[in-house]
């Protein structure tokens, strides 16, 4: 990680996460930060999840019929596999095989099953590891519940894996309302997702980036970014910063030494 030469900012103090505001501020991560550079730090939610009508489901020619497992890859998965089957009045069978991408997501599902009762597996936290425990289920019939944006890489590797498999598109990811927002107010933007650049883009068209530090957090954020013509500036993750946070930190650190080294330090 590098100082960009051509930002003329000095000093950071406002950062803006694209993210729920932690429960607790003061012991996550981003309170240490808080503390140790003096930063204000205000988080947004700039996406948010929206279900798929049983109606339009249908009208996609969506179906859950002839499927022996499913696939969950995160919490809003299950809650919204679990509405739309009470919506199309579709009764899931005892025997169906439930596949999670972690082991907080298969614990989640006693929100609607009997956890005992059932066949559930899990990965320990990405679908690389979710992959390994697929391979041994190959004679099962795959549904993929999903929002209208997910991530071609699970696919690829479904599809690679010659996996039997049926996507469902049974929830949305739309923009938030930004309106509240100014901007220009913040030193730092931090992303987590291709969809929270695009809330951004579509509440702000006209969104100049100026001197604004840009912070992405994954391949695929960082891909979207560039790709709208903004500069990135704080990629993660990294081999020395795994964390968001971290990779804030160290940035915050080489900018402090920099500011130093030029006198800039008032």
């Amino acid at each position: 990680m590098f100082l960009n030469k051509t930002i003329v900012k000095l000093k950071v103090k406002n950062i803006l996460v694209s993210q729920p505001k932690p429960i607790d501020l003061e012991k996550s991560p981003y309170g240490d930060l808080c503390k140790k550079f003096n930063l204000k730090i205000d988080f947004h939610k700039f996406i948010k999840i929206e279900p798929v009508t049983a109606k339009e489901f249908r009208q996609a020619k969506g179906s859950l019929q002839g499927h022996t497992a499913v696939i969950l890859t995160s919490r809003h998965a299950v809650d919204h596999f679990f509405r739309i089957a009470k919506e199309l009045r579709h009764e899931i069978p005892d025997s169906t095989k439930y596949f999670c991408i972690s082991e907080s997501t298969a614990y989640y599902l006693q929100k609607y099953v009997q956890y005992r009762k059932r066949k559930i597996f899990y990965g320990k936290q990405n679908f690389a590891d979710l992959m390994e425990v697929l391979k041994k289920h190959k004679e099962e019939k795959f549904l993929v519940p999903s929002s209208d944006i997910h991530k071609q890489s699970m696919f690829g590797m479904l599809n690679e894996e010659k996996v039997d498999y049926t996507q469902a598109i049974i929830y949305k990811t739309v923009a938030s309302n930004l309106s509240n927002l100014e901007m220009s107010n913040y030193d730092v933007v931090i992303f987590f997702s291709p969809a929270g650049v695009k809330s951004l883009l579509k509440n702000f068209p006209d969104y100049q980036q100026n001197n604004s530090l840009i912070a992405a957090f994954g391949p695929a954020t960082a891909k979207a970014v560039k790709e709208e013509g903004l500069r990135l500036d704080i990629p993660a993750p990294t081999k020395s910063a795994p964390s968001m946070a971290m990779a804030i930190e160290q940035y915050l650190i080489k900018l402090a030494r920099e500011n130093k080294k030029n006198g800039n330090n008032k």
